[in-house]
């Protein structure tokens, strides 16, 4: 069994489309869209073969911030620290929230922690 995909509501469709192309070499399929349901969505698929599902919809609105029940975050496994250190400085240098890090967590992972351009917490590990 493998995780087929993992699906993000985003204000912003567009933008973060060419936030996670951009920064972590998405390939995005071309856009679906429901006109009835005014849903549209794009799946990103990573080196990996890992898939990310960002969706639009009409009346779906971020009503919650800070700590909450649900997902916490997505993790991209770079490989190796200078490749987290280098993803690190480009996206501090293009005015992205760093929230925590450089450091080795309790379960050992080398991680820095950003925020995407609508606050999802992404981190960067090795």
């Amino acid at each position: 069994m493998k995780v087929e995909h993992a699906a993000l509501w985003v204000n912003d469709l567009e933008g973060m489309k060419v936030f996670y192309e951009t920064y972590f070499n998405g390939l995005a399929n071309e856009k679906y869209h429901n006109e009835e349901k005014a849903f549209e969505s794009y799946f990103l698929t990573f080196d990996s073969g890992t898939r990310l599902e960002i969706m639009r919809k009409a009346g779906v609105n971020k009503q919650c911030t800070g700590d909450k029940i649900g997902w916490a975050h997505i993790a991209f496994s770079l490989g190796n620290k200078e490749a987290v250190n280098q993803l690190t400085a480009r996206l501090k240098e293009d005015g992205y929230r760093h929230m925590n890090g450089p450091r080795i967590t309790g379960d050992g992972y080398y991680e820095n922690v950003f925020e995407d351009p609508e606050g999802n917490l992404i981190e960067l590990t090795v």
